[in-house]
Parts: structure tokens; sequence; C-alpha cells
């Protein structure tokens, strides 16, 4: 006995009214069930009716004139129609039956073999198999939508690393179009060849990397600082694939620098302050005495050259805890509007003699459109030229290059880099140190100095640097300090 408590308004669409009359019938003697049938003869109305989606299930006849069933079949589908479809037939065949199938029908019914049982099992199969299909879709939908908006790079890739889906934010990240991405794999983009090795290796022999901070190279040549994970997957075809996220935390690297460098040289300006206290109380003595004994030493000429050598290095010591003291503090700023370009111009034309002598070839550029940032133009023109004297200083050979790049997004910046000798990893930390120098006779306050007033000047410094290679400064401004032209 069928028993039956399905609840669907059925649509049959046949150019034979009898056939339909006698599929009708077939339905609605199903016992217990809660089937509403109607009548569609025209395959363009039917298109329409399976456009607006007004019925839970379909039974269109194989045969409707100039077109077929099949072809309803796949207009329906592309047109967006979820609703299960039943193709009817006057005789069997296997070809027809396999390209229903493979088009998306749920189900295939040779018309003489029907019966109030076979038609009950089908529709029932159609309406479950139809409800699941909708809840894998809504599923793939809510997650495609989850994989799209993620403001992280979200990707999948082969065993070997290429390349197969991305989402927008991937696209962002790096630069590449998605289809340029498609002929490239993760491994392209590390810039650390010991980075990529570990990668390689923690997939490979684990199939798993969880949180491995990396360097990655955009299109354009950017470094981004990001902690990327990834996994061995398998898909419904039994098949291995890649599946990654990679998380850019190069603006909270910046941060944390920055809080760094502030904090050290926090702690650099106690520890002057307190030093610049405890040497002048018996400087200042020094000095005393050295003049009460020349008033005693009268026309005594050799005891006067020995107090004259005593002066002029007490001054010296004098001189060089004020410059210490104005290495550390923060300086007083005049803050006004600026065109970037012109302060770098006025900074390099301070420097243009050492260039000039050195035979250093000096490549500049710069956007069409002004620069402006709210900044104190005479201390930043110092900064800016204290890094151009270093850069000149670092190169030892005739094919001295000091390039100066002013970018106005995404942020007003500029980079000034070198090809110098370079500057190792250990060094590049202590760089901004007060008194930390590796030039024979330097002090050791310029770059100091320099950080003072970039940092003043509610900017940001980095450096990059490879050995016998060069070293690229980069002076980032906030977006909000640049005035509208």
């Amino acid at each position: 006995m069928i028993v039956s408590n399905l609840q669907a308004r059925i649509l049959i669409v046949d150019d034979d009214e009898d056939d339909f009359l006698i599929t009708s019938d077939l339905i609605r003697n199903i016992p217990s069930s809660g089937f509403s049938t109607n009548w569609c003869y025209s395959y363009k109305d039917a298109l329409e009716q399976m456009k607006s989606r007004a019925y839970d299930i379909y039974f269109i006849d194989y045969r409707l004139g100039a077109k077929t069933g099949l072809d309803l079949l796949k207009e329906g589908i592309a047109a967006g129609c979820e609703e299960p479809v039943i193709l009817l037939t006057g005789k069997g065949n296997h070809t027809v039956d396999m390209e229903a199938m493979r088009v998306g029908a749920m189900d295939y019914l040779v018309k003489g073999e029907l019966n109030e049982e076979k038609l009950e099992r089908s529709i029932r199969y159609a309406l479950d198999r139809s409800a699941s299909v909708k809840a894998l879709r809504a599923n793939e939908r809510k997650y495609r939508n989850m994989f799209e908006r993620s403001k992280d790079m979200v990707f999948t890739a082969d065993r070997e690393g290429r390349f197969k889906d991305v989402n927008i934010a991937t696209t962002d990240l790096v630069g590449y179009t998605r289809e340029e991405l498609m002929q490239i794999n993760i491994y392209d983009l590390f810039i650390q060849k010991k980075e990529e090795e570990r990668f390689r290796y923690l997939f490979t022999e684990r199939q798993e990397v969880n949180d491995l901070e990396a360097e990655i190279r955009t299109k354009q040549g950017e470094h981004r600082i990001c902690i990327i994970s990834a996994s061995l997957e398998t898909d419904n075809n039994n098949q291995l694939y890649m599946q990654g996220i990679v998380h850019d935390i190069t603006n909270l690297k910046k941060a944390e620098k920055a809080t760094l460098q502030i904090e050290k040289l926090a702690a650099t300006g106690r520890l002057v302050r307190t030093l610049a206290h405890e040497v002048r109380n018996p400087l200042n003595n020094i000095n005393l005495s050295v003049e009460h004994l020349r008033e005693e030493a009268g026309g005594d000429e050799n005891g006067s050259t020995y107090l004259e050598i005593i002066q002029r290095n007490s001054n010296r010591i004098g001189a060089l805890i004020t410059e210490l003291l104005n290495s550390s503090r923060p300086a007083e700023m005049k803050m006004e509007p600026h065109v970037l370009q012109s302060v770098m111009d006025e900074s390099i034309l301070d420097a243009i003699d050492r260039l000039t002598l050195q035979r250093i070839k000096l490549e500049i550029k710069y956007p069409d459109v002004p620069v402006t940032v709210t900044v104190d133009k005479e201390k930043l023109k110092l900064a800016f030229s204290n890094i151009l004297i270093n850069a000149t200083e670092a190169i030892h050979h005739k094919q001295g290059r000091i390039s100066v790049v002013i970018n106005r997004d995404p942020d007003p910046s500029i980079i000034i880099s070198d090809n110098g000798c370079g500057i190792s990893e250990e060094n590049i930390s202590r760089l901004f140190e007060p008194y930390f120098t590796s030039k024979r006779n330097g002090m050791g306050l310029g770059l100091a100095s320099t950080l003072n007033i970039i940092q003043s000047n509610k900017g940001t410094i980095d450096v990059k640097s490879t050995l016998n290679v060069g070293t690229s400064f980069i002076i980032t401004f906030p977006k909000n300090q640049e005035v509208a032209n």
C-alpha cells in the first residue's frame, strides 16, 4: 500500500492533451497525496513558468514540436530554475536517458510504463533529492560568499602549489589578476628561499602549515609580511589539493617597529639626560678650576698651553653632551603644508656637491601632481639630507646610483635607494640607536636625529637592505596629513 503525505504543485508540459489527462489522473489517484496539477502545452510559456519558479516540480515531455524537452530543461536551468524536472517520453531510449541525467533531470520515465506507485516514488525521490541539492547549493553560496568577502587571501591549489581558485582579497594583496595567478604557483610569491623551503617541507612532510611568517612579493615588487597557513584536502573526486589562507600583517609589523623605535628612543633619552647631568657637574668644576689656574699661572706660557688644551677638550665634551641631548629630545615643530617634491628638491640641492664629487648618478621619479603634507620643512630637509649623505658614503664604486621616488598612493611616501655596500641584518636593528655607527670617524647621531625628526612629523621610516646590493629608506606619512589639492 502506498502511503504518502507529500504536498506539491506540479506542472505537466506536454503538447498532447490526452497524454496530460492520463498523467494527471495517475498523479491525482496517488493515495494521501496533496498534489495539484496544471497543464502547459507551449514551450515558451513553460519556460516562463520555470523562470518564475511557480511550481514545485515539472513533468516535461521529450517531444515538444520544433524543440525537445531537453532543450527546455537546459534553458530552464540556465535561467535559474532549481526545482526538480522529470522527463517523459513515449518509448525508452538509453541515450536520451543518459543525456537527461547529465543535463540535470531528476528522473526519466516512459509514459507507457507509468502507474501510481512509480509516479509516487519518482516524485518523492525528485523532491527529496531537490531539497538536498538546494541545501548544498545554499551552503555553497554561503561559503562562496565567505570565501569571496574574506579580507584575507584565501586560495586553493593543486599539490604542486599551482593556483586553482582565489578570492578577491588575493588579487588585492598580490596585485595579480585571477587569470595571471592561474599561471603561477604559491612558491613564486616567496621572497626568502629559506621561507619557501620551510613551507614546502611542512606541506610535503606534514600535509599542514600553521601560521608560518614569511615575506611575499607583489606584482609591483612590494614586500608584504604575511602569516601563511595551508593544508592538504580531498575533493569530491578523491583528488588531493592544497587549501590555504594568507593574513597580511605588514601594517601591524610596521606599527610594532615604530612603537619599539619610540620606546628605544625614550629609554635612550632618559639615559642621556641622566648622563648629561652627571657629566656636566664635574665638567663645570673643571672649567672653574681652569679659570682659577689661568689667573694663578700669570705669564707662565707652558702652564697656559696645558690649560688651553684642557679648556678646548672641556668645551668639546660640553658640545658633545648638547648634541646628544638634541638628538634624543623631541624636536619643536613648525607644522605647515608643503609640497613633498619641493622639500626633496631642496634636500638634494644641499647634498648635490657630494653627489657630483663622487660622480654618483641621481635618478628622480615624481608623480605628476603635487603631494602635499603638513610638516616642519626645515627639519624634514635635514632628515632627508642625512639619508642622502649616508647613501653617498655607502657607495665605494664608480657606478654609484641613488634613486629618489615619491609616491602619492596609498600614502604619501619617499623612497631613497642606493646601490652601495648594504647593511647587515644585525646592524639594521640598531641603525637608529644614538652613537651606533659603522663608520670609522662617525658620531652615530645622524640617523638617530633623522628618526626623531620623521616621528615628530608623524611619519614612519623603514629600511630594507641587502649586503653588497644596496639599501632603501622608505619614509611614509599618514594619508590624513595630505592636504587635498
